[in-house]
Parts: structure tokens; sequence; C-alpha cells
């Protein structure tokens, strides 16, 4: 789940690309949330608050809840990839990868996540970050069948 649409026609293009690549392995979606409106009269505190209140209002129960996090574990592709593994025979559910809005996840969201994970120490754009995930998951998906996409 994502807060707003991909702007970036390159970006939406190879999301689109890595989105359809990974569905030949799981069923995959990306659930575009709405931007909240008219934020500029809004503390950064309540746009988290208001974004938060629609992400959850997405939960289910049994959802396992991962949130993409600066302060997120980090992984190589190969322990990204065994993270995926173990989260796909655990979970009883939906296994939801989520990204914030430009100010993060709120305290509810914070407090309902199961996990967090951090593509990089570095700050990205949420929608490169979307990308780069895509990307990830479908290299884990690929190393988890031993294809020849990933190179060590």
């Amino acid at each position: 789940m994502v807060i707003g649409k991909t702007v970036s026609r390159y970006l939406q293009e190879g999301i689109d690309n890595y989105v359809k690549r990974t569905s030949h392995y799981v069923p995959f979606s990306i659930t575009y949330l709405p931007d909240i409106k008219s934020t500029k009269s809004l503390t950064e505190e309540r746009q988290k608050e208001l974004e938060g209140e629609v992400m959850l209002s997405q939960m289910q129960p049994g959802d396992y809840l991962v949130l993409l996090d600066e302060r997120g574990k980090e992984f190589t592709s190969r322990e990204f990839a065994a993270f995926i593994d173990k989260k796909m025979v655990m979970v009883p559910k939906r296994l939801i990868f989520l990204v914030g809005g430009p100010y993060g996840f709120s305290k509810a969201v914070y407090a309902r996540a199961d996990d967090k994970i951090s593509l990089s120490k570095m700050t990205f754009s949420h929608e490169m970050v979307r990308l780069f995930f895509v990307e990830q998951l479908y290299r884990a998906m690929t190393i988890l069948r031993g294809e020849p996409y990933h190179h060590d």
C-alpha cells in the first residue's frame, strides 16, 4: 500500500514492469490510497494521523503489516528473500508492505505494525522507494526459485 499516485511516468512504467513480473510468482498488487487534501493547513503530525486512519482502514484481521521505514531492519537481497520466504509460510492472511506519506507514519500505524524494514540508510523519494521495493521483491522471488536474475 502507498499513499498517493506515482506521478513520474518513467517510475510508474518501472513499477508496472516489476509488479507484472512479480505476479508470475505470487499474487501481488499495489493499493494506492488517496492523498490527504488541503495539507497546507495541517501540522505534520495531523497529516500523519489522517494518512494513518486511511492506511489502517484497509487492514483486515490476520494481515501482517510491514512498514518501509528508515529505522527498520536492513537486509541484503538474499536475506530479504529469506524474510519473504518465512513470512509467506507463517502469515495467515495478507503480507502488506506499507510506504508512508512524506512525513512517515502515525503513532497508530507504528503500533499496528508487525515489522519494519529499511531499503537503505539513505533517503529516497516515496515514488523511488516504490520502484526499488518492487524490484527487490521480484529479485527475492527469483532468488527463492534459483533463477539467474540475482548475481552475488
